[in-house]
């Protein structure tokens, strides 16, 4: 329908129009399963099949000439993962978790230092804040950290009260004194000078709706918490947002030992190098195996083990012989 209005309207040509509907409007999807920050806690092995599925049925029943790339994401954090993804026949891979605790990314050596100590269950689901009201929630780390107890605390009370007057006076004395380290009226005042800049709009609804002024600043300490941890503040540690999924856990007890265990060596070049190249030798292995040879699994371990920086890149270059 809208390639006709744009016909119509002469914005393209008949030939255009003719091979629109034969070029695909995503050449690429990536599939996210169980991750950090917001998800679904799908499993990849589920997933990934089923969203590969609609991209072939969408290729033979438009007539793609390419076929949409489906890539997977979301608990790629060592080679058998990264392996385990290609045989379910990902187009690439994608990490993101694991990112997060290298030197490249935007956040304090606090927070890459408490995601290197994580380990699987070193998780948890809180409130997002930006979908708050809805109780949408977010993986979190909670290793070091006690931001999920208490976003899902202010959840809690949002949903039993009305408005911020209504709040018992122990509770009220709690927020202002551990939660917001100030008075709710000062929260108020900082969080209307937020949306005086970005939505006006909401400070007119928040004046005559105490519930959504109530979500408002709650959702005041949600956001924080993660410039909080980006920032590295010190006394705020125990409200950072992190978030995280289990692959971090995953992670670090695959480079436990190795030059990639510490936070300082951990750059995303050596990390993703690391992981293809281990799922490479895996490969081979499990083609190896298909012949009936025999391949020690402890020996297998050991050779997808991150490696110093210049062995990676000679490996790459020897085309992992």
């Amino acid at each position: 329908a809208l390639v006709a209005q744009l016909l119509a309207a002469g914005r393209i040509s008949p030939e255009q129009a003719r091979l629109a509907p034969r070029i695909p409007m995503a050449s690429a999807v990536t599939a996210e399963a169980d991750s950090g920050g917001h998800t679904d806690n799908r499993p990849l092995t589920i997933l990934l099949p089923m969203i590969k599925a609609v991209g072939l049925r969408c290729k033979a029943l438009q007539g793609y000439e390419e076929p949409v790339l489906v890539g997977a994401a979301g608990g790629i954090a060592t080679p058998f993962a990264v392996h385990a993804a290609f045989a379910l026949g990902a187009s690439y891979v994608v990490t993101g978790t694991v990112n997060q605790a290298c030197v490249e990314a935007s956040t304090s050596d606090r927070v890459r230092s408490l995601l290197a100590q994580c380990e699987q269950a070193d998780i948890a689901m809180a409130p997002a804040a930006d979908m708050f009201e809805m109780g949408i929630k977010v993986q979190v780390l909670k290793r070091g950290t006690m931001f999920a107890m208490r976003a899902q605390k202010l959840y809690d009370l949002y949903r039993r009260y009305s408005s911020l007057e209504e709040l018992p006076a122990k509770v009220r004395e709690q927020l202002e004194r551990q939660f917001f380290r100030e008075s709710l009226p000062e929260v108020w005042q900082a969080t209307r000078a937020f949306f005086a800049e970005r939505a006006p709009q909401m400070i007119d609804k928040a004046e005559t709706d105490p519930k959504l002024k109530m979500a408002l600043v709650f959702r005041s300490y949600l956001g924080r918490s993660s410039s909080w941890a980006n920032q590295g503040e010190a006394d705020r540690q125990i409200d950072y947002q992190i978030w995280c999924g289990p692959a971090m856990g995953a992670f670090n007890q695959w480079a436990r030992g190795s030059v990639l265990e510490t936070p300082d060596q951990r750059r995303v070049g050596a990390v993703a190098a690391n992981l293809m190249v281990g799922a490479a030798v895996l490969r081979r292995a499990s083609v190896l195996q298909a012949f009936g040879c025999e391949i020690d699994a402890a020996e297998l371990q050991w050779l997808v083990r991150p490696r110093p920086k210049s062995e990676i890149y000679e490996n790459l270059r020897q085309g992992v012989s």
